[in-house]
């Protein structure tokens, strides 16, 4: 039995691909992005997240934690994450659901259930489902039995991808896919690794095979200033796009800080990034542009 690791299934997306879509979000990832707006979607486990806006200060997931990770603090629920054991316990007790455990375990079928419940949408907007994370490809069984599903059924199907996988596991999706969106975040491999943890040869070796296919691609790039917004990243991105054939489209997705509940809620400290101005974002889509790309802008 093929089992995968989910985190959210969003309905009625209009960001991940043409026409009305289902996003299927996997969780865990290679990458570890200081500025990843889905911290949730990092670990390959289960989480516990904590809405404190929510919480009654009942006091009945001290007394439901086997663990004594919870307590009563100066009138206030505290949480002690290192003890914390993800079994669940506080979240059946919390009333007001003020917890929740991010992650369950799922199978291709039952996804491709919960996708066919908006096949209308889909077929009246050009769209579609698009599996995304985390990074879909590091549950590549999982992944490939699911898009064979979601074929079968006659859906639309596209994948979001980081490229940090074994060629192997990105190439046995490609018979079941409408379309790859790729990102690109850093041309710079010393950079790369020093904000990803990792190093981009892997993702940019995929990234020319993938081109080979059949199947349609576009790139996506996030905006971090300071990391990858400079005239000299963007002339090493355009480069190396136009070594390739084809017209390869290019949306550019402006970091936010709205990940920083998040890792609150996720019991750490995720890095705040500066935002994007628009001046900045004009100036990057203009270079694109004379290079020859068409360049869209996200969010």
């Amino acid at each position: 039995m093929t089992i995968g690791m989910i985190f959210d299934i969003k309905r009625f997306s209009i960001h991940d691909g043409p026409g009305i879509r289902s996003t299927v979000f996997l969780k865990g990832c290679p990458l570890s992005c200081s500025w990843c707006h889905n911290p949730e979607s990092q670990s390959f486990k289960p989480e516990l997240i904590i809405r404190p806006e929510r919480c009654l200060a009942c006091g009945e997931c001290v007394d439901a934690c086997p663990h004594e990770a919870i307590q009563f603090i100066d009138g206030r629920i505290s949480q002690d994450w290192e003890r914390c054991q993800v079994d669940g316990a506080c979240v059946t007790s919390c009333y007001p659901g003020s917890r929740e455990i991010i992650g369950r375990e799922v199978r291709p079928e039952e996804v491709l259930e919960e996708l066919v419940l908006d096949r209308n949408y889909y077929e009246s907007s050009g769209g579609g489902v698009t599996f995304s994370g985390g990074e879909p490809l590091t549950q590549p069984d999982f992944l490939v039995k699911t898009l064979m599903l979601c074929r079968e059924a006659g859906l639309q199907t596209a994948l979001d991808t980081c490229g940090a996988a074994p060629w192997e596991s990105l190439e046995k999706q490609l018979p079941f896919l409408d379309l790859v969106l790729y990102d690109l975040k850093i041309m710079n491999d010393q950079m790369h690794q020093e904000c990803t943890g990792t190093s981009n040869r892997e993702i940019l070796d995929n990234f020319r095979r993938l081109v080979k296919s059949d199947v349609p691609l576009a790139v996506r790039r996030p905006v971090i200033p300071g990391v990858n917004d400079s005239k000299e990243e963007i002339t090493l991105l355009g480069d190396f796009l136009g070594e390739l054939d084809g017209r390869i489209k290019i949306d550019l997705l402006p970091y936010h800080t709205l990940s920083a509940d998040k890792y609150r809620r996720l019991g750490r400290e995720g890095e705040v990034w500066t935002v994007p101005s628009a001046d900045d974002l004009n100036r990057i889509q203009s270079q694109l542009e004379k290079l020859g790309f068409e360049v869209g802008l996200r969010g």
